[in-house]
């Protein structure tokens, strides 16, 4: 007898793979108004860094699921000029030292977290998007850490935590909301997450939704669950 709920092609692939075929799939996320691009923005990169939670991390990656990974994120130190005390992914500006968009993402996670690139599997890097509160144009670049080392705030001037968070955790309806941010007259409503407190919103969020909806790993949650944003 057949099945009658079969899997969706994406549920047959494993979480690695299906990160690897983002770079087919990816659109990049609309960013509202404040946030869209200009013809003179700088190239930048950021690391969407992935691995096993320690409980599998001896089961093939293969088989692993969303539910089985962590992603790193970063808390950036409310002294920096440019989205101070927000969660991000490690990245930054490209450097004439670097070769590519990659070289720069793992270079600047290097610099800011402690990782060894050397040990970085990467799987796609995606089409850039705009961020005009910083002027940049940022490629996200999708990484597998198949064995998670030590993780620091390198520069406490520049990143005051770093640390790994449960994919399964972002995607539990219950932490996810719509962040609301005013700006004088404007409003704009973007995606967000909880993470035991810590508010995920902006730029960060936005990529991570996207992400989620295009690996096939989104469950549904409520959008008209609206959160007021204090920068």
């Amino acid at each position: 007898m057949s099945d009658p709920n079969p899997p969706r092609p994406a549920e047959r692939m494993g979480a690695r793979e299906q990160l690897r075929r983002l770079a087919e799939t990816f659109q990049p996320p609309i960013p509202p108004p404040l946030l869209a691009g200009s013809p003179d923005a700088r190239p930048a990169s950021v690391l969407l860094l992935f691995s096993p939670v320690p409980h599998v991390a001896a089961r093939s990656a293969d088989g692993l699921r969303a539910s089985d990974l962590n992603v790193l994120l970063q808390v950036r130190a409310r002294t920096l000029r440019e989205h101070a005390g927000q969660v991000s992914f490690p990245g930054g500006r490209r450097e004439k030292r670097d070769a590519d968009a990659v070289q720069t993402a793992l270079r600047e996670a290097q610099e800011e977290t402690g990782i060894d690139p050397s040990g970085v599997e990467v799987l796609a890097e995606l089409p850039p998007v705009p961020l005009a509160v910083s002027n940049h144009s940022v490629t996200p670049v999708v990484g597998w850490w198949p064995v998670p080392g030590p993780l620091t705030a390198v520069d406490q001037a520049e990143t005051t935590r770093v640390w790994q968070v449960e994919v399964a955790q972002l995607l539990d309806p219950s932490s996810r909301f719509m962040s609301v941010f005013r700006r004088g007259s404007a409003t704009f409503r973007s995606p967000a997450f909880d993470v035991d407190g810590i508010i995920v919103w902006g730029f960060t969020a936005m990529l991570l939704d996207r992400v989620f909806d295009d690996a096939g790993w989104a469950i549904p949650w409520d959008a008209t669950r609206d959160r007021d944003i204090v920068p």
